[in-house]
């Protein structure tokens, strides 16, 4: 099976949540970070922890994803010791709202389809390239349950994920006859800001996730290590991951609140 060990790994959305838990688990297997995410504090102080407590080299820049010239700068000024990307993880995504369609704030929509979408097609056509060159390499993409399905309120961000599940398997026939990999990762409800940010409110997101297990950041990368370590003539297409307690997309078991105490 392959190594990760001095593999260079491209981690957009590292600042917290399911980057941040892949960031310190390919570390931790001896793989080399390139952080990315919009707080350049967030990510600085993650990159200085995970090269002192695993002796691997990281690098970190401040990227706003929706930012192609900023994205091509990065990629194409790599030094020469950090060129050869071997695995991309395009991570950095949002949702905005629970409103209706014909309630619904453009700004919010511009947001998530400038992020969730161009972003991800942004950072993918600036490294692609050079897994081609040399003819090895892995692109992971953080899908959702929401691009297998629709919910009240989800109508631009569940568009958004149905658009990374279409890419995912265009991508995977754009490159047909080449040996690079393409998994799309697709989470259910997973304890992370992502809720916060939706709401923008830290109390309300918190009870998005109450009287139920979700799922944790770390259990989402323990998956991604798993699907970039198969052997290379294996590639794990789409992996779908839910808490036990999420039986479909909108259908999670909640104790009340007399049998939890």
């Amino acid at each position: 099976m392959p190594s990760l060990k001095g593999k260079i790994v491209f981690i957009t959305g590292a600042s917290s949540g399911i980057g941040k838990a892949c960031a310190e688990q390919f570390a931790a297997q001896g793989a080399h970070v390139i952080l990315t995410a919009r707080r350049i504090e967030r990510i600085q102080e993650l990159a200085d922890k995970l090269h002192k407590q695993h002796g691997v080299n990281t690098l970190a820049f401040q990227l706003d994803v929706r930012d192609k010239d900023a994205v091509k700068k990065i990629v194409d000024d790599l030094p020469p010791q950090w060129q050869e990307i071997a695995i991309l993880i395009n991570n950095a995504g949002l949702g905005v709202g629970l409103d209706k369609l014909q309630d619904g704030d453009p700004q919010g929509w511009d947001l998530m389809i400038d992020t969730n979408i161009k972003g991800l097609l942004y950072v993918t056509h600036a490294i692609i390239p050079g897994m081609l060159k040399r003819n090895t390499g892995h692109v992971v993409n953080l899908g959702s349950t929401a691009g297998h399905g629709v919910y009240p309120g989800g109508n631009v961000y569940c568009a958004t994920k149905h658009a990374v599940k279409a890419l995912n398997e265009s991508l995977r026939v754009d490159l047909y006859g080449t040996p690079l990999r393409v998994t799309s990762i697709d989470p259910g409800f997973v304890k992370t800001e992502f809720s916060e940010v939706r709401f923008k409110d830290k109390v309300r997101g918190a009870k998005a996730y109450e009287g139920f297990k979700a799922l944790d950041p770390e259990d989402i990368a323990d998956a991604i290590i798993y699907c970039v370590t198969r052997p290379l003539h294996v590639d794990v297409a789409e992996m779908i991951i839910m808490p036990t307690a999420q039986a479909a997309l909108t259908m999670i078991y909640k104790e009340k609140e007399e049998a939890r105490d």
